[in-house]
């Protein structure tokens, strides 16, 4: 296992760290419950960047530093932006939206382990993974609307496509928070696991997806992407173009052997 501290400068670090064929990218702002600076951003991207050509990575883990996920955006910072030109906050939400973007277009896998306080933008943070294991304890708000602000990082988008209207609408206008086994009653969280062991859930879960097919993966994740807003046809006519991609690809060929073989596959980890 490796790491590598990444400084943003008097605000927050992101940790990159190693766990065999899993990435584990962790917001480091204790102090601040891990309130998000733009300095983190283009070290983000630059992570995200090398593990998808990395063969021998499976999976990305997006987590935070001791007892909270992330508070989302510092207010202080905020504060101080008022008496700024408009345009250094705008640069500062067009650089966190290129970071969430890259979440969401990934090849691999990401998932956000969350305990504590995932707040506004953090919040938005871990809509923007695929996969959400939470602590019983775990907080999630949209609390944007409490100082008097609209959401950004794909908020309003992901509880829209997520949530009937009425419940989105709820979680943005009262900025209430809501409890991990509400979300997960919701579809919203995938995994609800005792205090503490967030982390090594989402870890484990990682583990096991690293083994999975590379490709058939990333082409399930444009599907998801690509479906709420593609009509029937369309998204048909994108399943029969990946679906044939990856019959006459290797981990289909590995897959339908082992699986007539009654052997677990054994798949390829090369780029996809």
């Amino acid at each position: 296992m490796t790491s590598q501290d990444i400084d943003a400068p008097g605000e927050a670090r992101l940790l990159i760290e190693r766990h065999g064929d899993v990435l584990q990218l962790t917001l480091s702002n204790p102090p601040l419950r891990n309130a998000l600076h733009p300095s983190l951003y283009a070290t983000g991207l630059e992570a995200l960047e090398q593990a998808a050509s990395d063969a021998t990575l499976g999976a990305i883990v997006l987590t935070g530093a001791g007892a909270h996920f992330c508070a989302g955006g510092n207010v202080n910072r905020l504060a101080a932006n008022r008496h700024r030109p408009q345009d250094i906050q705008r640069d500062g939400i067009d650089r966190f939206h290129r970071w969430v973007q890259a979440l969401r277009r990934c090849r691999l896998p990401i998932i956000a382990a969350v305990e504590g306080s995932a707040a506004g933008a953090g919040f938005s943070l871990a809509l923007a993974c695929d996969l959400i294991v939470a602590a019983e304890g775990a907080r999630f708000s949209m609390a944007y609307v409490r100082i008097g602000l609209s959401p950004d990082g794909g908020g309003s988008a992901f509880l829209g496509r997520l949530l009937p209207r009425q419940l989105a609408a709820e979680l943005l206008l009262t900025g209430a928070p809501i409890d991990t086994h509400r979300l997960q009653a919701l579809g919203v969280v995938n995994r609800v696991v005792a205090d503490g062991t967030a982390l090594a859930e989402a870890l484990a879960l990682g583990h096991t997806l690293a083994r999975g097919p590379r490709r058939a993966q990333a082409d399930i994740k444009a599907l998801l992407d690509s479906a709420p807003t593609t009509a029937l046809d369309d998204q048909l006519a994108l399943e029969r173009e990946h679906f044939i991609e990856n019959l006459f690809g290797a981990d289909a060929g590995e897959g339908v052997e082992a699986f007539r073989q009654r052997r677990a596959p054994q798949f390829n980890r090369s780029p996809a």
